[in-house]
């Protein structure tokens, strides 16, 4: 690994950017995250606006029955790894990908995943419900074991995301884009992905991939790669993928025009070249990879 990059002064760091052409980290324009209404549309036409989504407050969650099965879902979104360790392999938290406890827009947001589930998903072949796609991410992401069905964490999870889709119709949905678009024509170069790493995320990633804990062993960044990171198995480790989280939803804390937002610093090129030199840095295997994509349609950028 590269560490001479790391050793420059701040002033150097800029003139190799320059150099590298990422002009997007002289002008940051944080991609707007402050919305709280979103349109409600039909499933089966997502150009017929029919009524208002509103993002609600946390507190009205003491409106509700089950209050506290609720609270409780957000926190095990929050805290995974410190509260269901035994299922949680990696450092990681459900909320290290679903940016904003699953509330904004092009980071994985939880918003119509009450509604969405069960369907088929492409990398399975088959049809999966909700408790299916969180154990999934579990085994995956979180290089983790699955949750049982009927255990308190699993229906406190679920009972989380059906308080955030808000009573939405199950023939509607929120128009809210999970993940932003990006360029999968384009071709990594993982020499000028390793400079961007040094440059823009080892800071709170690590010179190693391995992530930041606070003085308690609580997650605050999470690990990129090494034994501790997502598997093999899990949608970041797949180039074009984790690019598109990676363009709009890092860095963090980027204050324009006195306001404060994250993301949309990086361009394609930028984002598929980082996340190309991390992707394929050593993670944990997968096991269950020799099940996936059954009927074909492997995405490329897939690394098995």
């Amino acid at each position: 690994m590269n560490k001479s990059f790391i050793k420059l002064p701040a002033a150097a760091l800029v003139l190799a950017f320059l150099a590298l052409g990422i002009s997007g980290c002289s002008d940051p324009k944080p991609v707007e995250r402050n919305a709280t209404q979103f349109d409600l549309v039909n499933t089966d036409d997502a150009n017929q606006d029919i009524g208002t989504y509103v993002l609600p407050q946390d507190t009205s969650i003491l409106n509700e029955p089950n209050a506290d099965q609720i609270f409780y879902g957000k926190r095990l979104l929050n805290e995974t790894k410190r509260l269901m360790p035994e299922h949680v392999g990696a450092a990681m938290n459900c909320n290290s990908c679903h940016i904003s406890q699953g509330k904004i827009p092009l980071g994985d947001p939880y918003i119509n995943s009450f509604n969405t589930y069960p369907r088929v998903m492409p990398r399975s072949g088959k049809e999966i419900d909700l408790v299916g796609r969180i154990n999934g991410c579990f085994q995956r992401s979180m290089n983790g074991k699955p949750v049982p069905r009927e255990s308190e964490e699993m229906k406190a999870m679920v009972a989380y995301m059906e308080w955030l889709a808000q009573n939405t119709p199950k023939n509607q949905k929120v128009a809210i884009e999970n993940a932003g678009s990006i360029d999968t024509s384009l071709v990594a170069d993982t020499v000028r992905g390793e400079k961007i790493y040094y440059a823009q995320c080892a800071a709170c990633h690590g010179d190693n991939g391995e992530g930041l804990k606070d003085s308690r062993g609580d997650i605050v960044f999470p690990p990129l790669w090494g034994d501790e990171s997502f598997n093999i198995g899990a949608g970041m480790a797949r180039t074009y993928k984790a690019a598109a989280f990676v363009k709009y939803n890092m860095p963090m804390g980027i204050q324009t025009k006195g306001l404060w937002g994250h993301g949309n610093v990086l361009s394609d090129q930028d984002a598929v070249d980082v996340s190309e030199f991390f992707a394929h840095k050593p993670r944990p295997d997968f096991p269950g990879k020799v099940n996936d994509w059954p009927t074909g349609k492997k995405p490329k950028d897939a690394r098995y």
